[in-house]
């Protein structure tokens, strides 16, 4: 059987890595940062969509006690180093993307990695 710990830092990775591919294709098609409805539902919408993701993950591999919090821990941490470059290089990563929208990408980027965090610690309760 896979390693929780293991599969939380994969996992995380390419979470990362498909949604840093999709912002870099079509990033200019939904995070519309001139339309406050639609910033809004991005903003509303993916705590819900990590949790599951996150609830899944942790169901799977029958986590219980502290695991779920370590696990999410594990989950963000390669984008949160990852996405450190992408937002410092923010024009160079996400061209299709206006220069001024780098400020709500990284509050977006942050949203999404305290939910998961926060949905592991609850969820550790």
């Amino acid at each position: 059987m896979y390693n929780y710990k293991r599969a939380s830092l994969l996992l995380g990775f390419s979470i990362w890595l498909v949604a840093t591919i999709v912002f870099r294709i079509a990033g200019q098609s939904f995070f519309l940062v001139d339309n406050p409805t639609v910033l809004a539902l991005l903003y509303l919408s993916t705590p819900p969509a990590l949790m599951v993701l996150a609830h899944l993950f942790f169901t799977r591999f029958r986590l219980v006690g502290i695991q779920p919090a370590l696990a999410a821990g594990l989950m963000v941490i390669p984008g949160m180093v990852l996405d450190t470059f992408v937002i410092l290089f923010f024009a160079h990563f996400m061209p299709n993307l206006p220069v001024h929208a780098d400020a709500e990408f990284g509050s977006w980027l942050m949203w999404a990695y305290s939910s998961v965090l926060i949905y592991g610690v609850v969820k550790s309760r």
